[in-house]
């Protein structure tokens, strides 16, 4: 099971049915393990019928003490070899179905990270929680019927086999009966793979919903969209409610025939065989020996029919799952023809005519946040674009080596639960030293001593046990402690007090002395520490040069850093539009 999480292999996505069957030859030796021992388990199911008939037979009718304490002395040996057999066939299967859940498990999360940021435009968060747990766990389960299966096959054959030396009819109604039930049962087993991938896109479309709302929830709140939004998702329950009523429907039906037509056909083959012993036809011992086969029986044909309900299900569930790993990355890393740049290069955005040069730190200011963002997605290649490195189109590099050496961080950065230290050093081990000097640099330390634990105290899924400036702050500490060549922020001091951004800048510039920085940002605090200042207009540039300069010789970027307040320049061009006041959160 460790090398499920090791390298789980490339899976089959050309149908459902191929992805469960790479699910079977991934473990090809447990498989044959469970399916050995659920063959032997269920055909020593019948041994205990034919050794009571010998006893009845051979040691009570005629008296024979001696044969009949043999044969009972056979009869508890072979109950103890079931029970063992019951519980190692039990534990391999447990191993087959952990293993499959562990494997899907890993493709998925590889594919939702090959994706990237592509991942939160091609389906939602709830989707992929949904996905890798209540679809993993019905596909696993469904591996079931490679053990139990295989076995009721070769027990179905075996009683049928020893019900034809008791009596060739009996043996015909066993072989006829049980193709039957599974006709009966068939038509069930396709409705129920249609209503239930129904109900499951309507699940996962109202668990989308729900996330949207509790992501948005202040902002619903603060324009008063709550109830409307919470309208739509009582009457998206309401339906998702009556889906489930039809596939349970259909599952009560299934169940029901589990359970029902395996009892009623234990009582026609009993009670022909009553018949015959009644005629003289078969002895008492027989008789006794028919029953214990078709109520042995009963185990099989209950596993056909719980077998077939786990795999319509578990087709039902493969479909979403091979859906979601058939996604494709915004940028294929195939189609990369370069590496990049070997040494620290100039990032060039002809669209804006932004040009980065290496080793600075280069400032964005922009009356709308949403342009200066775009330079920074382009620049980031999270975007197509016609952007460079050091000459080579951005497009034209491997996509790997753009995300180790250039990294974009903005306020929407996802952080994950775990403890502090794990959520700001991520991948690689930071000495304490190392981490200090990050937390100094973003301001953090505050944080840290407000926190129970220190750096080793909870956070919360998105931070939510943190405030918008710790949260801000936090990032901004994770950026910096990934060391990235480049280091694209975006607003990296919008929720935080002017004494702290005073800091943050004066200590950002400092850490990051040598190596090339890009931030956006309308802020005075941290435009005066920038070497260049690029002022774009509708997406372009109008100038370049450092705060001071720009301060005297741009009109409308004195206005903007200054917040409007300017006597010289009325308001009202576009040049001059106030961006909205930042929430200061601290």
């Amino acid at each position: 099971m460790t090398d499920s999480y090791v390298d789980p292999g490339t899976p089959d996505c050309r149908s459902a049915l191929r992805y469960l069957w790479w699910l079977i030859t991934s473990q090809r030796r447990r498989i044959a393990a469970g399916a050995l021992l659920g063959s032997v388990w269920m055909v020593c199911l019948t041994l205990p019928p034919y050794l009571l008939s010998r006893a009845i037979d051979d040691g009570l009718e005629p008296g024979q003490w001696s044969a009949l304490v043999g044969w009972v002395a056979a009869l508890l040996g072979v109950g103890v070899l079931n029970a063992w057999l019951a519980i190692m066939r039990h534990r391999t299967m447990t191993r087959v179905r952990m293993d499959a859940a562990f494997r899907s498990v890993a493709v998925v999360v590889r594919q939702a990270t090959a994706l990237g940021g592509a991942l939160p435009r091609r389906v939602t968060a709830g989707e992929i929680v949904t996905i890798g747990f209540r679809d993993v766990a019905v596909i696993s389960g469904t591996l079931t019927i490679t053990g139990p299966g295989v076995g009721a096959v070769l027990a179905y054959v075996v009683v049928a086999a020893l019900l034809l030396t008791v009596s060739p009819l009996l043996a015909v109604v066993v072989l006829l009966g049980v193709p039957l039930l599974a006709v009966l049962v068939g038509p069930l087993l396709w409705r129920l793979q249609g209503v239930e991938s129904a109900y499951r896109e309507q699940q996962g479309g109202l668990a989308a919903r729900f996330e949207d709302i509790v992501g948005g929830l202040r902002v619903l709140n603060g324009i008063g969209g709550k109830e409307a939004y919470a309208e739509r998702y009582r009457r998206g329950s309401r339906e998702l409610q009556a889906q489930g009523y039809r596939v349970g429907g259909v599952t009560s039906w299934i169940q029901a025939l589990g359970v029902g037509l395996p009892t009623l056909f234990l009582g026609v083959v009993t009670w022909l065989a009553a018949r015959m012993a009644a005629q003289g036809t078969i002895t008492v011992g027989e008789l006794v020996a028919v029953y214990g086969y078709t109520a042995v029986l009963v185990v099989p044909v209950s596993f056909f029919i719980e077998g077939g309900y786990d795999l319509s299900r578990g087709l039902v569930a493969a479909r979403r799952v091979i859906r979601f790993l058939a996604m494709e990355p915004d940028s294929a890393d195939g189609e990369a023809t370069s590496q990049g740049p070997g040494a620290p290069s100039t990032l060039r955005d002809p669209e804006s005519g932004v040009e980065v040069v290496p080793g600075g730190l280069t400032a964005l200011v922009s009356a709308r946040p949403s342009d200066s963002a775009a330079v920074v997605d382009r620049l980031g290649r999270f975007v197509e674009s016609a952007a460079t490195w050091g000459g080579i189109r951005l497009d034209e590099i491997d996509l790997t080596r753009i995300r180790r050496r250039i990294l974009v961080a903005d306020n929407e950065a996802d952080l994950f639960a775990g403890p502090l230290r794990e959520v700001i050093c991520g991948a690689r081990d930071r000495d304490e030293e190392t981490i200090g000097r990050g937390v100094h640099a973003a301001m953090a330390q505050d944080i840290v001593r407000g926190l129970p634990d220190g750096l080793d105290s909870p956070v919360d899924a998105q931070g939510r046990n943190l405030s918008g400036g710790q949260r801000q702050r936090v990032r901004l500490v994770r950026a910096l402690l990934a060391d990235p060549e480049i280091l694209l922020a975006v607003e990296p001091t919008s929720a935080v007090d002017a004494h702290t951004e005073a800091a943050v800048a004066a200590r950002l510039h400092a850490a990051r002395t040598g190596r090339t920085t890009v931030v956006t940002s309308t802020s005075p605090l941290l435009l005066d520490r920038a070497d260049t200042v690029y002022y774009l207009v509708d997406g372009s540039v109008v100038a370049v040069g450092s705060h001071r300069e720009l301060l005297d010789g741009q009109p409308g970027y004195r206005r903007l850093v200054s917040r409007g307040v300017d006597d010289d320049a009325p308001g009202g061009s576009a040049e001059g539009t106030v961006p909205p006041s930042r929430e200061a959160v601290r």
